[in-house]
């Protein structure tokens, strides 16, 4: 069977830490004109269901840089599950192509593809997980602070795909990970207690920003209501206006900290202006890094499916 990044559960601490490596030296490989094609030869299919910026650039581009190929599908191709059944999919796509990458809502289709294909699955966006946008982050975090482990991770805002994925994350490095959001808009109170007895992280959910960010190295935030959810914007924002990351919460945090948001940003509403375009920001870098981490996500892949 092959193996997968559904989610960072799939992969152990040590598979995840050697994939951060790996994104460091393709990093400094490519920007010295050398990045080497791990890739030469294969073929990726690229699902989008929903629209992209970041994730389908980023994406493509790394491929190209490590020699393979790719192809864009959409909804417009064929209908998933109508038209095409998943199974049917999965097996055609894997006579085609040597992996297959989806940025979708429902996180049960894509587990349902993973069952039935033959090649490598990349899950680059579900409803429920964002496992390549944390890997991009944690790749960040090591850059400036030199080190991943124990840090003060604050998260502010919804409960959404990417607080899970931090928890995801928990559950495999020591991290001190506090989620400051609104009793209505937390996480899944079963995958918090989840991360908690894993026993690898201290977890807990506030509902005081200054609680959360107390100290934190890191302060990290989303949109508030996220694609797909728009209709929920305005209530959102009414439970959340308290969580929003401004100059006042970041004198709450620790000496240097940094501030992290995965973009798209709906500017004064989660986060100012004046904080997402301050010095503690570094949200261009982990744009930057997505590109590096999704390369090391494919190559360790490919490295394991041919058994290298």
């Amino acid at each position: 069977m092959p193996r997968h990044l559904l989610s960072l559960l799939d992969w152990s601490r040590d598979e995840i830490l050697d994939a951060l490596t790996l994104a460091q030296s393709l990093k400094r490989k490519t920007k010295a004109g050398a990045c080497p094609k791990l890739l030469e030869g294969r073929s990726y299919a690229l699902f989008f269901h929903k629209p992209s910026l970041r994730t389908r650039v980023s994406f493509e581009v790394g491929i190209h840089q490590l020699g393979g190929n790719s192809m864009i599908l959409t909804e417009q191709d064929f209908k998933i599950g109508e038209r095409e059944s998943v199974r049917d999919v999965a097996k055609v796509l894997s006579r085609y192509v040597d992996g297959i990458l989806i940025r979708t809502f429902a996180h049960e289709m894509v587990v349902a593809l993973a069952e039935h294909t033959e090649v490598p699955m990349v899950n680059m966006l579900t409803d429920f997980s964002h496992p390549c946008q944390i890997l991009a982050d944690a790749l960040t975090i090591q850059e400036h602070l030199g080190q991943l482990e124990n840090l003060r991770i604050a998260y502010l805002g919804d409960g959404n795909n990417v607080t899970n994925s931090w928890l995801n994350l928990a559950c495999r490095i020591p991290l001190d990970l506090r989620i400051g959001t609104a009793p209505e808009t937390q996480p899944e109170a079963a995958l918090v207690k989840a991360t908690q007895d894993c026993g690898v992280s201290q977890v807990r959910v506030c509902h005081d920003a200054r609680e959360a960010v107390a100290d934190a190295q890191i302060l990290y935030t989303d949109v508030w209501a996220s694609m797909g959810e728009k209709e929920q914007a305005r209530q959102r924002g009414q439970l959340l206006q308290d969580f929003q990351i401004n100059q006042n919460l970041l004198e709450c945090a620790a000496q240097g900290v940094k501030v992290m948001h995965c973009l798209p940003a709906e500017r004064g509403r989660e986060i100012t202006e004046e904080v997402l375009e301050g010095a503690n920001s570094i949200v261009l870098d982990q744009t930057e890094n997505r590109l590096h981490a999704q390369k090391a996500v494919l190559a360790q892949l490919e490295r394991w499916h041919r058994g290298l």
